[in-house]
């Protein structure tokens, strides 16, 4: 059967709830450390593949602009291995839309590698499995390996794929997103997690300490337990940052709102609302709870000076194909 040619595929953004900071001194873009995450139902990218024997090269728009430059190659990359597998020697056209800020801390290459790694296989004509797109996605970002799962989804150190471990509907949570400030970073995720590896003094502790919050916060999943899976989240969230404000020169992500939600948060949580902080290579505060708390969170948030936005996310679905026919809006 000949290849379609032409796929469209969403995926959803995940935030890291046991950090991914780092990466093995191999080829591959394999993590140093493992992570844990959630897939979050209110973001995702759509992604349209198209192989075009009229294209001279590689295309890609995100978000109703063409993109060139290190972006482009890494969408390219993981073309390239897709045309590898399926035997196919065209370039393929990339549309990408998020429909949420763009490199600003909220997983957006998660998601959008992710798709990419759904439509464009299905385009060229594969039929690989979730693990199989899974280390595709992984190739070219070690967050978009965990955004083909819903719920919540591990990666390990050295795997080829993520893995899933708690299903989007088999535990009630709310991750609510306190935006701060939605441009893009002063400096990308990877080019930060080089510079804290090679810089910074607390770099080795966070390696030696990371595998038994994984280990733990895994266990505290399967077992329901919000507080100890808090603390874990809690735990790595300042084990990570600790590598930037200590590299040199230091990389700050963290904004004086995201320290007043911090600050906020620590004061009213409470044992009958539960409710817990992270943070990633970006301002924004993600705070896990209890669905049933949701409403009361995001209203203690709100209140925060510096914060534009606050966004209820639920667990999300798994990565799919859709009709390519069907543009995004």
């Amino acid at each position: 059967m000949s290849a379609p040619l032409h796929a469209t595929a969403v995926a959803h953004s995940n935030i890291a709830l046991v950090k991914y900071w780092g990466k093995l001194a191999r080829a591959g873009n394999y993590p140093a450390v493992p992570s844990l995450s959630l897939t979050l139902d209110a973001f995702s990218t759509r992604t349209e593949v198209c192989f075009d024997a009229q294209l001279k090269s590689d295309e890609f728009a995100l978000d109703g602009t063409l993109v060139t430059g290190r972006p482009l190659e890494r969408v390219t990359r993981l073309l390239s291995s897709v045309r590898m597998q399926a035997k196919l020697e065209i370039h393929a056209r990339v549309i990408s839309v998020n429909n949420f800020p763009t490199a600003s801390g909220l997983a957006s290459s998660a998601s959008g590698f992710a798709a990419l790694a759904v439509a464009a296989s299905h385009a060229a004509g594969l039929s690989p499995s979730a693990a199989e797109q899974s280390a595709l996605a992984r190739s070219c970002s070690a967050s978009a390996a965990r955004s083909l799962f819903g719920g919540l989804a591990m990666l390990n150190v050295g795997s080829d794929a993520a893995s899933p471990l708690l299903g989007a509907q088999e535990w009630p949570l709310a991750l609510i997103v306190a935006v701060t400030d939605a441009s893009p970073k002063s400096i990308g995720s990877t080019e930060a997690m080089n510079h804290c590896s090679k810089t910074s003094p607390c770099y080795r502790a966070w390696l030696d300490a990371a595998p038994a919050l994984f280990a733990s916060a895994c266990a505290a999943v399967l077992r329901q337990d919000l507080e100890s899976l808090g603390a874990c989240m809690e735990e790595s969230t300042w084990l990570m940052h600790s590598t930037m404000i200590t590299a040199n020169p230091a990389v700050l992500y963290l904004a004086p709102a995201t320290l007043s939600v911090i600050h906020e948060l620590r004061r009213r949580r409470c044992p009958e609302i539960p409710a817990f902080f992270t943070t990633d290579a970006g301002a924004h505060v993600k705070v896990l709870t209890l669905a049933k708390h949701a409403e009361t969170v995001k209203n203690w948030l709100s209140a925060v000076t510096g914060v534009t936005r606050v966004v209820v996310c639920h667990p999300g679905p798994p990565a799919y194909l859709v009709d390519p026919q069907v543009r995004a809006s």
